[in-house]
C-alpha cells in the first residue's frame, strides 16, 4: 500500500470511529508509519470526521514534521511507542465514552485495567496497563507509555482520567481493537451489578495472552 491509498485508508476509518460515535468534536488521533520512513498523522485541532487526504500531516523518521498541516500535539506519544514497539504499524487515540468512563474510575489495577472476561479482549489486546494521569500533551505520557510497551506485550493503555492508546498491525487492525477494546469495556459496565465469570489463567494462557 502506498502512502496515498494509506492516507486514504486513514481518512476513511477516522470517519467511520467518528460517525459512531467512537469520537466526538476534535478529541482523538491517529497515526500510521509509512514505508520508507516517518509518519501519516491527523493534523492538531482536527475532527477525525471531517478530514480530507489532503489535511494530514506526514511527520519525518526524525519526528520533524513537512512543510503543511501540523501534525496533533499529541504525536510526541505515538513516536516514543513506534520507538519500542518497531511491529505497530497504527496507532489510534481515542475517547470513546466507556474506556474514558473507565479511566476516571479511582483504583483501577496498574497493571490490567480490564480482568479478562472475553477471549477476544485477550486475542486481541492481550492486557491494559494503566498510565497515570498527566495533562494532554505532557511528554510524561510518552515516557511512561514507552516504559509500559517495553515491559509488556500489551496492544492497549488506558491513559488515567484521558482515554485509550491502541497499537496495530496497520490501521485496520489498530481500529479494530480498539472497537473491541470499547465494546469490553461497554460490557463491563453492564456487567457491573452481576457475577462475572472470569477467564482462568489456563484459558488466558490457551488463548495466547498473558503478561
Amino acid at each position: 500500500m502506498n502512502d496515498h491509498s494509506r492516507a486514504e485508508r486513514m481518512v476513511f476509518l477516522c470517519k467511520s470511529l467518528f460517525d459512531r460515535g467512537y469520537s466526538v468534536g476534535g478529541a482523538g488521533n491517529v497515526s500510521v508509519r509509512r514505508d520508507e520512513g516517518g509518519f501519516i498523522v491527523t493534523p492538531t485541532g482536527s475532527s477525525l470526521g471531517r478530514l480530507s487526504v489532503d489535511d494530514l500531516a506526514v511527520v519525518g523518521a526524525d519526528g520533524t514534521p513537512t512543510p503543511g498541516p501540523k501534525p496533533s500535539k499529541e504525536f510526541s506519544f505515538h513516536r516514543a511507542l513506534y520507538e519500542v514497539r518497531p511491529e505497530a504499524k497504527a496507532i489510534v487515540h481515542l475517547h470513546s465514552t466507556y474506556l474514558t468512563a473507565l479511566s476516571c474510575l479511582e483504583d483501577l489495577p496498574r497493571d490490567n485495567a480490564i480482568r479478562p472476561f472475553t477471549p477476544y479482549y485477550v486475542m486481541r489486546i492481550g492486557h491494559m496497563p494503566v498510565i497515570p494521569y498527566y495533562r494532554p500533551g505532557a511528554s510524561e505520557i510518552g515516557r511512561d507509555l514507552a516504559q509500559a510497551a517495553e515491559q509488556s506485550k500489551a496492544q492497549a493503555f488506558l491513559l488515567a482520567s484521558h482515554g485509550v492508546v491502541v497499537l496495530g498491525r496497520d490501521i485496520d487492525d489498530a481500529v479494530n481493537n480498539a472497537e473491541e477494546l470499547e465494546e469490553t469495556a461497554k460490557l463491563l459496565f453492564v456487567l457491573r451489578q452481576e457475577k462475572v465469570h472470569y477467564l482462568t489463567e489456563a484459558e488466558i494462557s490457551e488463548l495466547g495472552g498473558g503478561y
